[in-house]
């Protein structure tokens, strides 16, 4: 009998694959081969150059458009905030597209190109002579005098379209960075999970290093080399991190298009107000309800539960109540919304007067330096004290308010965020004093230290710390489940509003001022305004904000609690129906 060739044992491979994930071409992603630190790093890397971008516009635009296309100070200012509130508005734009048609990876590629484009285009309208207007014949009078030419429309529109082609490119990429970032982790593994909460870290230091970048190196460079080198410096980092995203297309896991919750808060709204004349049962039961995940039915806004009401057919199919609740919660949220706009309406300034306040000070290190501070560098006090008060926070505060309360974390959501608002009004206070200071000691011939700024700068930035975390986590937390993706855009919607608040004010504040020949609060000639009265008019709003906060805080019931009173509520009325079954059997 002839013997059998010895057979080697088949070495079986098992691929383990991520739930609800793909890969490039739609199969689904294998956990080993995707996702991970490797295919975050990438997209961390355009959030780095998008930061350096933005901020190191915003921190030296000022400067550039008083000096050198003649701008007025008030205009000046407007035009920054002006930028930073559609950059951040535009993010709602951004997610809409990402969460509807593009997905969050294309969404990042096309937008971060666009944003490459208008920097681009800043880049020719700062080196190009016909594009600026001719230096002022009497360099030494002042900005607004008759030897300053105004820039013509021509000048004006080449720069406003490269400006806002860079924030239409910022709001498209910014809005999806975070969201694409924590999809190269698995939540239901536990390891996984881990590396995603890091990977949020990783997240807010990428943005502060960033903006180290910015308000330090790229404010020399344009300061010293020429704008055009630094705008240039930007488009080539831009390329660079599009090349690097896009290099990892094949280790990325995708996740399917699941619609924007602003469709169905629209969907919500309109079908109750379709609904207006129903009656509206009293029995929340009767209302039309579906799926696995339902929210416990609250007694606020009940006017929206008619958006389940089931009609008789041919009628459209109603909402669910799940959804109607979801749109509560959204309701609900919208006054802590209201009443964080302000911080960022101070943080404007930081970028606005502040860096003009600078410009009027002693910016050298020394009294016999030759060297001289950028004046929007000393934005980097304000990064500085973010990532200063972020350990501070964890290793000294936390442990602290742990003897005082019982939140493990410290300080809850909300009180970060209190905490922040007061640490900006206390920066308008220490920003009001500087200047009358600044003010008195210039008319008197003297030309007082720039370093005279950093405790304003080092409020604000420290506060920035408290609030920009403690909105991140309450937004997070307390929007529903299937809205987690609007949760960013709320949050950066109030550092839009807060730039446009800060463009309204200043409007207002300047024609107020300037009516009946009076002399304005916010002149060219800061020796010749009134800065400091700006300033405690800010301080003033901060101050009543802070309260108004406050007693929203107060009343406002955190989900997780509401949902542990409901489940307990529950519980009680089934412990009342057993007790009634028993008493009828006995």
């Amino acid at each position: 009998m002839e013997e059998l060739p010895h057979q080697q044992p088949t070495k079986t491979v098992t691929m383990t694959m991520v739930d609800a994930c793909w890969d490039y071409k739609g199969r689904p992603a294998v956990r080993a081969s995707s996702g991970g630190w490797f295919s975050a790093a990438r997209i961390l890397s355009v959030e780095l150059n998008e930061r350096l971008t933005t901020l190191g516009i915003a921190v030296n635009l000022v400067t550039y458009l008083t000096a050198t296309m003649h701008l007025g100070s008030a205009a000046s200012a407007n035009a920054v905030t002006n930028f930073l509130g559609a950059s951040f508005m535009l993010c709602l734009l951004g997610g809409f597209v990402a969460d509807t048609y593009l997905g969050r990876y294309l969404t990042i590629a096309i937008f971060t190109a666009v944003q490459a484009a208008g920097m681009g285009i800043l880049t020719i309208s700062t080196a190009a002579p016909g594009l600026r207007p001719p230096p002022c014949s009497d360099p030494t009078g002042a900005r607004a005098s008759a030897s300053c030419v105004p820039p013509n429309g021509t000048q004006l529109g080449v720069l406003y379209l490269g400006l806002y082609l860079t924030a239409l490119g910022t709001g498209g990429l910014k809005s999806s960075v975070s969201g694409f970032g924590s999809d190269q982790f698995d939540e239901s593994d536990p390891a996984e999970r881990t590396r995603m909460a890091r990977f949020f870290s990783w997240f807010f230091f990428f943005i502060s290093i960033g903006s180290l970048l910015a308000v330090t190196v790229l404010v020399y460079v344009q300061d010293h080399l020429g704008r055009r080198w630094g705008y240039g410096a930007c488009v080539a980092a831009i390329l660079v991190g599009l090349l690097v995203f896009l290099a990892g297309t094949r280790s990325y896991r995708f996740k399917k298009l699941v619609g924007s919750p602003l469709t169905q808060i629209a969907a919500v709204t309109a079908a109750a107000w379709r609904k207006r004349a129903l009656p509206l049962p009293a029995d929340p039961a009767e209302l039309y309800d579906a799926g696995e995940d339902k929210m416990p039915h609250t007694k606020q806004c009940r006017f929206l539960e008619r958006a389940a009401i089931v009609e008789p057919w041919p009628s459209p199919a109603p909402c669910t109540l799940t959804d109607v609740e979801e749109v509560k919660q959204v309701l609900r949220m919208l006054p802590t919304w209201a009443t964080t706009i302000p911080f960022w309406m101070v943080y404007a300034q930081m970028t606005t007067f502040s860096v003009s306040q600078a410009q009027a000070m002693d910016r050298r290190l020394g009294a016999s330096a030759s060297f001289q501070i950028p004046a929007g560098s000393l934005t980097v006090f304000l990064v500085g004290s973010i990532l200063v008060s972020v350990p501070v926070y964890d290793r000294l505060v936390v442990p602290l308010a742990r003897r005082f309360t019982a939140n493990p974390q410290g300080l809850s959501p909300l009180q970060r965020i209190s905490v922040g608002l007061l640490l900006s009004t206390l920066a308008m206070v220490a920003a009001a004093l500087t200047e009358s200071h600044r003010q008195d000691a210039s008319l008197a011939g003297a030309t007082p230290s720039v370093f005279l700024l950093v405790p304003q700068f080092f409020l604000v930035g420290a506060g920035e710390a408290f609030t920009y975390i403690g909105q991140l986590d309450f937004f997070l937390r307390e929007c529903p489940r299937g809205m987690k993706t609007m949760s960013t855009g709320l949050f950066l919607s109030t550092l839009s509003l807060g730039c446009f608040f800060s463009t309204a004010i200043v409007s207002v504040v300047h024609a107020v001022t300037t009516s009946g020949g009076r002399r304005p609060w916010l002149a060219d000639d800061r020796d010749q305004g009134s800065l400091h009265s700006f300033y405690w008019l800010l301080a003033a709003i901060s101050a009543a904000n802070l309260v108004a906060f406050v007693a929203v805080a107060r009343g406002y019931v955190y989900k997780e609690k509401r949902q542990l009173a409901d489940a307990g509520i529950q519980q009680q009325q089934q412990q009342l129906v057993g007790d009634d079954d028993v008493a009828v059997h006995a």
